[in-house]
């Protein structure tokens, strides 16, 4: 069985496939909404039963009110496990679908969530399916779903943190970016800080008050000063909000502010700046909340190996695959963060991610899922 072999499957599994993307962008899975995403979670399980068969091992853990997280596991014919992570919810509300409903057009798939990321969970499973079709020799697939990557995985974080422990790679199949794989992605941290001040009336007695918008706007100029492109840090604030009224000195002032970072080592330099803020006025309060939601996906050496280890695949299978870095983050943060080796951005080709011109090219639907083949198959044989 050759390259050219595994290529020319995916090619005739295309149809079945756009099917299959199809049945997924029609499940509203709203990272917001337990219930679609309960109800979207059953009508997938459904469907990878029905393509894969029963699987040998599965686990669905509660996430409370986030997507629950399902993984399901088929044994493989050459020692070692890898694991293909993917989520299933988007950042659609429910009701986008009436309006917005899946559609090809001149061999672009559109509808909400197609581009990110349910192109890459059809072809996630399509690489296992044409794995155990072909008789390809490959390593037991453990593949991971969650319900809540668009929100930060806050309750899924520790399953895959877990279930990465290991493997002999993890393939996530987010888009990918102008075809390249994404070997580095930025940390990222989501933030408030929160002006207590004293309320008065600014007309009758205003120095008795202290403005927390005051407070807040002399904050914000040290916060983002906080930014160095060089090093790849970057500080938004990108929400504000606070008084009651233009005649009160106000007693509230909040700002949201994302931070993204290249270096790890600057997450501890952004926290003790955050330790440092002090208002002018000593009868405001400031409070710091939020957290660092992704660390930074800092290219190890095995992550770097397993490039290699696409890359020779994608040249046999006659194009040329390249990797990259880019500012968003994804759950590979997570593996990566670990020292594990992780793969990112195996899933479609497209654009507009998060945006009304998401969308998918279907034409290249069966190389990428011939190079996810290839590399499970080339697993077989361990790291190189």
């Amino acid at each position: 069985m050759t390259l050219s072999d595994i290529a020319a499957a995916t090619e005739r599994a295309l149809p079945e496939m756009t099917e299959d993307l199809r049945t997924l962008v029609e499940l509203e899975t709203p990272s917001d909404d337990k219930h679609l995403l309960n109800a979207g979670l059953a009508a997938i399980h459904s469907w990878l039963v029905a393509r894969l068969g029963e699987p040998e091992e599965t686990e669905r853990q509660d996430c409370g009110p986030h997507g629950d997280v399902l993984a399901v596991t088929y044994r493989g014919t050459a020692p070692g496990t890898a694991l293909l992570l993917c989520h299933y919810d988007t950042v659609w509300p429910a009701g986008t679908l009436a309006e917005w409903p899946f559609e090809v057009t001149d061999g672009k798939a559109s509808g909400p969530g197609v581009f990110d990321m349910k192109t890459g969970l059809v072809q996630a499973v399509w690489a296992l399916r044409l794995l155990r079709e072909l008789k390809l020799p490959h390593p037991t697939v453990r593949l991971l779903l969650n319900g809540d990557e668009e929100i930060g995985s806050p309750a899924s974080r520790p399953h895959i943190e877990r279930l990465s422990e290991g493997v002999l790679a993890t393939l996530v199949f987010e888009a990918a970016q102008n075809g390249a794989l994404k070997t580095s992605r930025k940390g990222v941290g989501l933030f408030d800080v929160t002006a207590h001040g004293v309320e008065s009336h600014a007309g009758l007695d205003p120095l008795a008050g202290a403005s927390a918008i005051h407070a807040l706007a002399e904050v914000i100029p040290y916060l983002t000063a906080l930014g160095a492109p060089e090093r790849g840090t970057t500080v938004n604030v990108g929400l504000i909000s606070g008084g009651t009224g233009r005649n009160v000195v106000a007693a509230q002032a909040r700002c949201g502010i994302d931070i993204r970072i290249t270096e790890p080592a600057e997450m501890a330099r952004i926290d003790a700046a955050f330790d440092a803020l002090a208002p002018s006025d000593p009868r405001v309060r400031l409070a710091v909340s939020g957290e660092w939601n992704r660390p930074p996906m800092v290219p190890n050496e095995p992550s770097r190996q397993l490039f290699k280890q696409a890359h020779a695949i994608a040249a046999e299978l006659g194009w040329q695959l390249e990797e990259t870095a880019v500012g968003g983050a994804s759950d590979g943060n997570f593996v990566s963060a670990l020292g594990r080796p992780v793969l990112d951005g195996l899933g479609a080709l497209g654009s507009g991610a998060h945006a009304r011109h998401e969308h998918t090219l279907l034409d290249a639907v069966p190389a990428r899922t011939a190079l996810a083949v290839g590399l499970l198959s080339a697993l077989a044989s361990g790291p190189s």
